[in-house]
């Protein structure tokens, strides 16, 4: 018998990845893997999930390579060998044709679906619409509080996803806090009860390797518009 009156969800988000080259060239976002900080990363917060002796009953991710590859290491840390179940309804909000975004409009393409409470009708890099994320990452995360044949699962998703839930379990409405952090390779931890509304946020983006997340204060979509704007020389 359970003897906690709330189940827990582990969400992290997938360790680092290498989305541009060295001259701004973006590689495609579906088969990226983790870089070397990536796999660091993963493994540091399978170390911890080792330490407290943690043994989840399912492990969820998108699919997208970097997701199975950060829950894989996670897992290997932990001794546990579970199949991941792959949900594609939770990979990450999907992207336009970068090429296709005049250079005026590039801030905005990266950086505004993540800025504060965010509209439904934005865009993120001028493809999927936050409104659009919502309609596929809410009924998702429905269905799993629904099936009550596990305690503890560890969810390994993406930062725009991660975000969505998040918004939904501290406001149990249909809105997107866009400033919510997710530095890579992170862990939340949600706690949810059996009325729709029962959630309480533990933790929200603790990083194993930086602790304290001093090496910089830029968020992760400015530091890809950066890397992005050396394929547009002025």
């Amino acid at each position: 018998m359970n003897p906690h009156k709330r189940r827990r969800i582990y969400l992290m988000r997938h360790g680092s990845v290498t989305y541009f080259d060295a001259a701004g060239k973006p590689y495609l976002p579906e088969q990226v893997p983790l870089n070397e900080l990536g796999r660091a990363q993963a493994t540091a917060a399978g170390k911890i999930f080792a330490l407290e002796k943690l043994q989840f009953d399912r492990v969820i991710v998108s699919g997208l390579p970097r997701t199975v590859e950060t829950a894989t290491l996670v897992l290997e840390q932990t001794g546990q060998p579970i199949a991941l179940e792959q949900w594609p309804e939770l990979e990450e909000i999907k992207g336009g044709k970068l090429s296709a975004i005049p250079d005026e409009a590039l801030k905005d393409a990266f950086v505004g679906a993540f800025d504060g409470l965010v509209p439904e009708h934005k865009q993120f890099l001028g493809g999927e619409s936050i409104g659009q994320l919502m309609d596929r990452v809410h009924p998702c995360i429905d269905r799993l509080r629904a099936d009550k044949s596990w305690d503890t699962v560890l969810l390994v998703l993406h930062g725009g996803i991660n975000r969505a839930i998040l918004s939904y379990a501290l406001t149990n409405q249909r809105l997107f806090l866009g400033n919510l952090a997710q530095t890579a390779g992170c862990i939340n931890a949600l706690d949810v009860g059996d009325d729709p509304a029962d959630w309480v946020v533990r933790i929200i983006n603790f990083s194993p390797p930086s602790l304290l997340q001093g090496e910089s204060r830029n968020t992760t979509m400015e530091v890809l518009l950066d890397q992005y704007r050396k394929s547009r020389p002025v």
